[in-house]
């Protein structure tokens, strides 16, 4: 999650016109509007080399129209929100009463005299990025392509993660785990109203789905990994459950129908989503009105080495980021707690969520 930060002020209408002079930072621009990509990710993307694209990304940040944080190794970049603020903002004319507060008189405002004249009304400024983005879509040739691989660098990026659970696969619960633990998974089963039927999203190998299945109708496990699944299929087998079903999926556009669950279940997978608002929003659709999501997660830390370890692509959430993503995919009655503290370094806290939809 991006840090607090003071907001940065509103890009001004000259800085967004020197600064998207150059194609090369139209296409950047184009890219971070769709998706979060690291330096490496957009070198690879635009085939670009680092220390170029490093002078356009610091000619955007300075511009006030990108933003980086810093994970691992690397800085990821995104655009400013503020900066496009609705999507389908256009330029509108015969209003030119909306460029009041711009001194024409002044030389480098003299362009911005030229729009007017010529029927088109700059306020907010935001709208001419919005336009200028919109038309690059169909003006730079490479655009689309740029567009394709962002989607092959991205689905690497989920394929690394993937691969590191097909590696651990029929072993994970002898290795450690973090913020796993017996008393946070009892935490939340005394919660939980029987009979129901249970999503376990981020299943693994199915030792969750495998308590719910007790009290539960029906349990239907999803993951990512097929090699995770085949060894929940085996236990589910060996156990003679009758009640428990495996599909393969993705937590961001989950293979289960809008309504079919009551109870949608997220224990310590959330921060490997690549969008965890995305994956809320996906649990809100398959819920029941009046259906429950009860989440198990690592509490916001800052052991760094848990995304080579554990393919964490998040270090935990607070309280209050749990909570407003909560409330953004349509939950109430929401409850947030801290049910459990490793011992032994580097001490993970185990965060509790509840809500209703």
């Amino acid at each position: 999650m991006y840090q607090n930060k003071a907001m940065p002020s509103m890009p001004s209408i000259v800085k967004i016109l020197r600064v998207v002079a150059d194609p090369n930072r139209l296409r950047i621009l184009l890219l971070l509007r769709a998706e979060e990509l690291s330096v490496a990710e957009l070198q690879e993307i635009l085939v670009m080399g680092q220390s170029t694209l490093s002078t356009h990304l610091s000619q955007l940040k300075q511009a006030g129209l990108v933003e980086d944080r810093r994970t691992g190794k690397n800085n990821i970049y995104r655009i400013i929100s503020a900066a496009i603020p609705d999507h389908n903002a256009t330029l509108q004319s015969s209003q030119p009463e909306a460029l009041k507060g711009h001194d024409f008189s002044r030389p480098e405002n003299a362009h911005l005299k030229n729009l007017e004249g010529a029927g088109f009304s700059l306020h907010p400024p935001q709208s001419l990025l919005n336009v200028l983005l919109a038309n690059a879509e169909s003006e730079i040739p490479e655009a689309s392509t740029d567009q394709a691989e962002m989607r092959r660098v991205l689905k690497k990026r989920q394929d690394k993660m993937r691969a590191f659970f097909d590696s651990v696969a029929g072993r994970l619960g002898r290795d450690y785990v973090p913020g796993k633990s017996w008393k946070s998974l009892a935490e939340a089963l005394l919660r939980l109203l029987p009979p129901l039927v249970v999503a376990d999203l981020g299943a693994g190998e199915g030792s969750s789905a495998l308590l719910l299945s007790q009290t539960a109708v029906r349990v239907i496990a999803v993951d990512s990994s097929a090699k995770m699944i085949d060894v929940g299929r085996e236990q589910v087998r060996r156990n003679a459950v009758a009640n428990i079903e495996f599909r393969l999926g993705d937590m961001e556009e989950l293979p289960i129908a809008s309504g079919e669950v009551e109870l949608a279940f997220f224990s310590q997978s959330l921060h490997h989503a690549l969008h965890p608002a995305r994956a809320l929003e996906e649990a809100a659709r398959i819920l029941v009105a009046g259906g429950r999501i009860v989440i198990l997660d690592l509490v916001r830390h800052r052991y760094e080495e848990a995304r080579e370890l554990y393919a964490d692509e998040w270090l935990g959430f607070t309280e209050s980021e749990l909570e407003s993503m909560l409330a953004a995919a349509g939950f109430t009655a929401i409850q947030t707690s801290v049910v459990d503290k490793d011992p032994d370094a580097p001490q993970f806290q185990t965060l509790l969520a509840v809500a209703t939809k």
